[in-house]
């Protein structure tokens, strides 16, 4: 069910996007009428006026997943489910032809030989005014400037189209002509084409790890590829072009010899080090500029006007080929398109790094195969399972060594025989290791419930320290003055500056983890704590004092009712802080967890799998800010309504 489910996730897209514009034409439509019913009644600024509203919260996230599914392709993928294949030919004539296009001012503005030339040319200048006069002799001077006139000859030689041999201009008017036969091949329109069999046997795409098909699957397609395998022979026609002037020759091997000599001058001769290394330098300049001149690249501008025209109707030609799939690209896959790069077709622009969210969902179904073995989960974990847990090691785990260390009497020794007789300090301290066998009991298991499992106990530790504190801070000079500057001086510093010092010293377990969170959480709740207690009303206290309350009646029917909108509160942040600080303290250092998911995954760039543990923990808060809301609508039904 579920492979069948993932081999047609297209068509399911196309399903659930028509269902997504109806549940968002159809809220709207409900909201508007709500609104015109309740327009007479409705007071601005009333709390009650923003209960309810299911219909627009329909409408935020069918639009918010109207927006996931366009700008990661998933809509082009469910109506147009051959666009990307057909683009992947597309792409593999961009590239075929992409050291051709490199030498014209088609990508750029200047044909390559003109920025070449008018690079060496600056270069040259600069060489020439950066001479250090005092490191050569008067001769070796005269003759740096004449291989500098030498050099400046070889780039004017290689522009003039003179000079251009009339084997060159036949060959680059024989290259022009073959490209011009690739768009009269593409006018032809690909009638009487079809796709290999092994071509239609291929993956759809986005199915596996190579998302878009590379063989052709469409008769269209086929004409791309057949172009982009012929265009293939021009190209390496054309690279091997060189501009070769016999005038070059002379002077490149006369610059070549000249520079040899100074060379052996500056190896043989016995100069100050200072010297020495601005001879080197500036010739070593001169040499760079020069060898990169003595290659053919450089060619007269006019003699690639014929390729360049020839270039530029072979797009036109490939524009008017694609039809209809131009406007399929420009309205339902935005971005730069697709890329052919070596062995395989890529997305380009936002569906890169945004995955549709049906590729995302099979990304978290195979997550939550609990099946590790079947490649389920993650790493060899469950997401989300279950797992017999021995009782001795949550004994083990609370129970600490040394209460066996101060029972009374010495722990056993073996005997003359060998053999040892355990007493009762060796079965209190197997005990408290966790060697007893005590049964087992099922518990949670999984990445998601060691995430888990770690913020509830730091929070719960957050709550049961840092609340009583913040009130007995509110209502006490001693206590305020006394705490204050500690809470206070940890407190700015962000959590994971904390994190490799208490990683260091608790190590990669859930220890360290814990105490981070709990700092973190402990802090929030003391200040939402204090914040609360200092804020209750005097006359509140004052009245109870007359009536006879005593100071702990007082705390507990006065100030903590008071300060729960602000503990609870501070609890809904601290909730949000400590995953945050959770996946980041994973990412650090862990072996279990939604942040170490994310952290290898980012690694290997695994955008479906970053997106799935990002997806994880937004579902993960709204349902704790949900479970808080509920909390808060139970204990203070008061506020808002006073």
């Amino acid at each position: 069910m579920f492979e069948w489910l993932s081999d047609n996730r297209a068509s399911l897209a196309a399903v659930i996007i028509i269902a997504l514009v109806v549940m968002f034409v159809a809220s709207i439509v409900i909201g508007r009428r709500q609104a015109d019913r309740t327009a007479k009644d409705a007071v601005f600024g009333d709390p009650e006026r923003t209960r309810g509203g299911w219909y627009w919260a329909v409408c935020g996230v069918a639009a918010l997943m109207l927006i996931w599914f366009y700008f990661s392709w998933g809509m082009g993928r469910a109506f147009f489910p051959s666009a990307a294949n057909e683009l992947c030919q597309v792409a593999k004539i961009e590239e075929v032809l992409s050291p051709i296009k490199a030498q014209l001012p088609i990508g750029s503005r200047y044909y390559k030989s003109t920025l070449l030339v008018s690079r060496n040319a600056d270069q040259l200048n600069e060489v020439e005014q950066a001479f250090p006069a005092e490191a050569f002799s008067a001769e070796e001077t005269a003759e740096l400037n004449a291989i500098v006139a030498e050099i400046r000859k070889l780039i004017a030689n290689s522009s003039n189209p003179a000079n251009v041999k009339p084997e060159l201009q036949e060959e680059l008017h024989r290259i022009a002509g073959e490209i011009e036969g690739l768009s009269d091949e593409l006018r032809k329109g690909y009638a009487g084409l079809s796709p290999t069999p092994e071509a239609l046997a291929q993956p759809k795409w986005g199915v596996t790890r190579d998302e878009i098909p590379i063989l052709p699957m469409t008769a269209r397609g086929v004409m791309f590829d057949d172009v982009a395998s012929k265009a293939g022979g021009v190209t390496d026609a054309f690279e091997k072009a060189r501009n070769v002037i016999p005038a070059n020759d002379e002077i490149i091997a006369d610059v070549k010899a000249r520079l040899d000599a100074i060379k052996v001058a500056n190896e043989t001769g016995s100069f100050e080090p200072r010297i020495a290394k601005l001879r080197d330098d500036y010739v070593k300049a001169v040499e760079r500029i020069y060898r990169r001149l003595d290659d053919g690249t450089i060619f007269p501008a006019d003699s690639l006007q014929t390729i360049n025209d020839a270039i530029v109707g072979l797009d036109t030609a490939v524009d008017d080929a694609m039809g209809g799939l131009a406007w399929t690209k420009k309205l339902v896959l935005p971005g730069q398109g697709v890329v052919k790069s070596r062995t395989q077709c890529t997305e380009q622009g936002s569906a890169r790094w945004l995955p549709k969210p049906t590729d995302v969902v099979a990304t978290l179904l195979r997550l939550a195969n609990p099946d590790v073995q079947g490649d389920g989960g993650y790493k060899g974990v469950p997401l989300l399972w279950w797992k017999w847990l021995p009782i001795a090691d949550v004994v083990g785990f609370f129970v600490p060594d040394w209460i066996a260390d101060v029972w009374p009497g010495e722990y056993s020794r073996h005997g003359a025989d060998g053999s040892i007789t355990p007493n009762f300090k060796d079965k209190l301290l197997a005990f408290a290791r966790g060697d007893v066998n005590l049964g087992a009991i099922p518990v949670l298991d999984g990445h998601l419930w060691d995430s888990l499992f770690r913020v509830l106990v730091a929070l719960f530790l957050g709550i049961l320290l840092g609340v009583p504190l913040g009130l007995f801070m509110g209502v006490s000079k001693f206590f305020k003055s006394f705490f204050d500057p500690m809470i206070e001086l940890y407190r700015p510093v962000p959590p994971l500056a904390w994190a490799p010092l208490i990683l260091t010293i608790f190590g990669i377990q859930d220890d360290g983890k814990i105490f981070l969170l709990f700092m973190v959480a402990f802090a929030i709740m003391v200040i939402s704590a204090r914040t609360g207690a200092s804020g209750t009303q005097l006359s509140k206290i004052r009245a109870s004092h007359s009536l006879g309350a005593s100071t702990g009646q007082i705390l507990r029917h006065v100030i903590l009712p008071n300060a729960m909108p602000e503990i609870l509160t501070g609890v809904r942040i601290a909730i949000g802080v400590c995953w945050g600080t959770l996946v980041a303290a994973e990412m650090l250092a862990g072996t279990t967890g939604i942040g170490f998911i994310e952290n290898i995954a980012r690694t290997v760039s695994d955008y479906e799998l970053i997106w799935v543990t990002i997806l994880i923990m937004g579902v993960l808060g709204l349902v704790f800010d949900l479970m808080m809301r509920w909390v808060i609508a139970k204990v203070i039904p008061w506020r808002g309504k006073g």
